[in-house]
């Protein structure tokens, strides 16, 4: 067994104190998951099908939402590419990493509160930031293990996109769509096809009347839509992994897939429970495999980024509260369900295995000058891609993090390529 698991969390029935996987990888306290129904698509949310298929709303005519939300690829791109083409042209690029549009249903509104250790909702927010109010709170060590030391931490959660900058799946639509970088759509351009789509009169009969003399309500209406689609079509949520199936006791680990769990839990090791929640809480909804809250982890620059200024994720968001050094170089924690298909990784698509991003955590402050670059005196780069003012908001506490350079990583190469097997099965069945 490994060291310091005897007390994985007791948040739910799936995972009660000590109940680990058996010996032959199967779940001994199954629980029988609550996934979101799926009846047949309402007539709002059909509507916002064709609008995400839908290339003539953009200002090239040949982008739709899923041109870069590839259903076949969980909603995320097809491709290799860190930054999308866009532009009225297609010789643009978008600046970040495109994110995958599933599991997005439960995703909470933003919100600076405390670290809620034993659930994935958003926390009430009590008492203002250190940040807001000048003064300085120690942060608790956050482990897998499900302790309450870390809830005195208050910390920025919750929102879409890597800033967190949209609460609700109409904003998020609204940004790539007018983005000059993006869809690059123009707004009467917009308000004129959706007048005259082959979807428009459905849409008109669902909106109202006014909808048909107020353009902006008929654009709101759209985005509606979407949002609906978003929500009902169950491929955005389907819940269909073998850790899915494991959870409810019907499939087995493989004793790597085993391993790698225990890896994944370790809160003396890779401590990845601690931020991608994998357990089952009282209200059996799957885990999504994030905390949704944001961290600075001081990922290398990619040296093909369309920015031409460092990218300070929630600090720059758009968000009055936000706007605060220390939380500069924060970024929304992802959701890890489907990892193992993407092809780039981190908010700026700089690396682009699986083994890299696993090694990134692991070797980050053992052996930087594994993915930092050095100068001419040959010192080590570290946080590239971050002011050097903004440095001490980066996680160098919390495991596997904290390691004096040339001492040993946290977890070993082989629990490593365990964590990649345990996370291959995080991945959806595969959809016509």
């Amino acid at each position: 067994m490994v060291a310091g698991l005897t007390s994985i969390v007791a948040a739910g029935p799936a995972h009660a104190q000590g109940c680990l996987p058996a010996d032959d990888g199967r779940n001994p306290c199954p629980v029988a998951l609550v996934r979101p129904a799926s009846p047949p698509l309402s007539a709002m949310a059909l509507v916002g099908r064709d609008i995400f298929f839908d290339r003539a709303l953009s200002g090239s005519g040949r982008l739709s939402c899923a041109s870069c939300h590839v259903p076949h690829h969980d909603y995320a791109p097809a491709g290799s590419t860190a930054f999308m083409a866009g532009g009225r042209m297609l010789d643009r690029q978008g600046s970040r990493n495109v994110p995958s549009l599933k599991y997005l249903e439960r995703q909470p509104p933003f919100s600076i509160g405390p670290d809620n250790a034993e659930s994935e909702g958003p926390p009430p927010v009590t008492t203002p930031p250190p940040s807001l109010t000048g003064q300085t709170i120690a942060p608790q060590t956050k482990t897998a293990r499900n302790t309450q030391s870390s809830a005195t931490n208050l910390v920025p959660q919750g929102g879409l996109f890597w800033d967190g900058r949209a609460d609700t799946l109409e904003e998020q639509a609204n940004g790539p769509l007018f983005n000059p970088d993006e869809m690059a759509a123009d707004k009467a351009a917009v308000i004129h096809h959706l007048q005259n789509a082959p979807y428009t009169h459905a849409l008109l009969a669902l909106s109202g009347t006014k909808a048909t003399t107020n353009p902006g309500l008929l654009l709101s209406e759209a985005l509606f839509a979407l949002a609906r689609y978003q929500i009902e079509e169950p491929r955005f949520h389907p819940y269909s992994s073998k850790f899915d199936l494991w959870l409810e006791g019907k499939a087995a680990f493989t004793p790597a897939e085993r391993r790698g769990y225990l890896a994944f839990n370790n809160p003396d090791g890779a401590n990845c429970a601690a931020c991608h929640i994998d357990q089952v809480g009282p209200d059996r909804l799957p885990p999504l495999l994030t905390d949704y809250q944001f961290e600075a982890l001081g990922v290398p620059a990619n040296a093909h980024t369309p920015r031409l200024t460092p990218d300070l994720g929630l600090c720059d968001s758009g968000r009055m509260i936000a706007r605060k050094d220390a939380y500069c170089g924060m970024f929304r924690t992802p959701s890890l369900r489907n990892v193992s298909r993407r092809r780039v990784f981190f908010h700026n698509g700089v690396l682009t295995s699986l083994t890299q991003a696993i090694d990134f955590y692991r070797l980050r402050d053992p052996e930087p000058h594994a993915f930092y670059p050095q100068d001419a005196t040959g010192r080590v780069m570290k946080y590239n891609d971050l002011p050097a003012r903004f440095g001490s908001n980066i996680d160098v506490q919390d495991k596997p993090f904290g390691q004096a350079v040339g001492a040993p990583p946290a977890f070993s190469e082989q629990e490593r390529d365990d964590i990649i097997a345990f996370l291959k099965t995080l991945a959806d069945r595969r959809q016509d």
